[in-house]
């Protein structure tokens, strides 16, 4: 059976502030829980204006008081960004007050230019090439095999993931024994290859015992194939400002958006649309279920902004009705 979680941006809304981006993360967290969604996890982004979910470790704390049940975690915390110690201790916090609930997803890509890796005090493309010993200190760390023991964190045992857009977060996944996530909402074009070096490769460790899979989709669901489309055109057009180089806050729903659009950035965001469920509850449904089809995927996580984030719970709801669950 396929199990369905959420992946939030904590996204800023044009007109909003990013304590109503908190106040609809933690409403959305609690539809998940509330519908059956097996984890929430938070991403972590750095000095974008659209996008609250910079201190992921901090999120993931308000989250968890938010909610008694479901799995908390991050989708990802992109590792070169920090030392394994910092990590180790956060999440160690988070596994004290969370016991049994919290997931450490783990990313490679530094995604910063010049001026944040100042501001991080950190050579991002430098650190993103020791990332495989990162991770193995980190889990050492934890795990009590090193000199110097984090509290919290000595013990604690958040489970571990590992994420991914390429062929190398699947290598490393496989190597570690780690369940792997794949981006596929965003970046869908090595997931085939990806999930098949990853099954083909893989070697058990107390992680995990067999590959296991998770791929991510973009999720607007609503009562008729406009409203949903409609809807999506939020992220639409986050999707275009990003690829243009102007990025921002989270924009108004435009009808007909999509239509409106030169053919280049229709192709664009067609391309992007391979790992989509927009439309009718039915429509939706049968989307996942292709996509589960075409991946074998053990789990699917569901993204997608909305700028009514109440749109948003709706179309969770939605969509966990018609899957069944």
């Amino acid at each position: 059976m396929t199990d369905f979680s959420v992946l939030d941006l904590v996204p800023v809304r044009e007109g909003g502030t990013v304590s109503d981006a908190f106040s609809a993360a933690t409403r959305l967290a609690q539809t998940a829980e509330e519908v059956g969604c097996k984890r929430f996890w938070i991403a972590e982004h750095h000095a974008m204006q659209g996008i609250a979910g910079g201190a992921t470790s901090v999120v993931l704390a308000h989250i968890g008081n938010a909610t008694s049940t479901i799995r908390i975690g991050s989708g990802g915390v992109m590792l070169p960004n920090h030392t394994p110690f910092q990590i180790a201790e956060q999440f160690g916090t988070l596994d004290a007050l969370f016991p049994g609930r919290v997931d450490l997803g783990l990313g490679r890509a530094p995604g910063a230019g010049p001026e944040l890796q100042r501001a991080l005090r950190k050579d991002l493309h430098r650190a993103a090439e020791m990332f495989p010993q990162d991770v193995a200190e980190l889990m050492a760390l934890m795990a009590g095999e090193t000199a110097i023991h984090p509290t919290p964190g000595l013990g604690a045992k958040p489970e571990f993931w590992m994420l991914g857009s390429s062929l190398f977060g699947a290598q490393l996944a496989a190597k570690l024994g780690l369940p792997y996530a794949f981006a596929s909402h965003f970046a869908p074009d090595h997931l085939d290859n990806a999930l098949a070096l990853y099954r083909r490769d893989f070697q058990p460790s107390a992680h995990c015992a067999k590959p296991h899979v998770m791929a991510a989709m973009n999720l607007f669901v609503a009562e008729t194939e406009e409203e949903a489309e409609y809807l999506a055109s939020s992220q639409l057009q986050a999707f275009v400002a990003l690829r243009t180089g102007t990025p921002g806050k989270l924009p108004p729903p435009v009808r007909g958006y999509r239509e409106s659009l030169p053919a280049r950035a229709q192709a664009m965001l067609a391309h992007i649309g391979q790992a989509s469920a927009t439309g009718t509850p039915q429509q939706a449904a049968e989307a996942v279920r292709g996509f589960i089809a075409r991946t074998g995927a053990d789990e699917i996580v569901f993204g997608g902004s909305m700028f009514d984030d109440e749109a948003r719970c709706h179309s969770l709801r939605l969509a966990m009705r018609a899957l069944g669950s």
